[in-house]
């Protein structure tokens, strides 16, 4: 399966509207988790499948195929992957929905 990009159809939408794209994209499994660790710097891919708990080599080879094509993640001359500049940006714009969900956490019972 392709990686979702505006202009075609994605999850939700017919046309592909930017948006709906970005949320298909983010929206699955383990994409959010590779970006967060990747904003660390550079990973090998066995030391980010140990920073995304364990995940599978056969998902986490497909979401990093498909956020390359997305342009979000590049391998750099050492075969690590790391951000592009579009995916440090889309780290930044994830910043503000990561401090809701502490404070969002912080008002439930039990959650100290």
């Amino acid at each position: 399966m392709a990686a979702p990009t505006p202009g075609r159809p994605v999850r939700g939408s017919s046309t592909g509207r930017p948006l709906m794209a970005a949320l298909d994209l983010f929206g699955r499994r383990w994409t959010l988790r590779i970006v967060w660790e990747l904003n660390g710097g550079p990973q090998g891919f066995r030391p980010l499948q140990q920073r995304c708990d364990g995940m599978s080599s056969s998902v986490l080879r497909q979401r990093l195929v498909e956020l390359t094509e997305a342009g979000v993640v590049e391998q750099n001359g050492e075969g690590r992957y790391t951000l592009t500049p579009l995916g440090h940006e889309a780290q930044t714009a994830l910043e503000p929905l990561a401090g809701w969900a502490d404070r969002w956490a912080a008002t439930l019972p039990g959650q100290d």
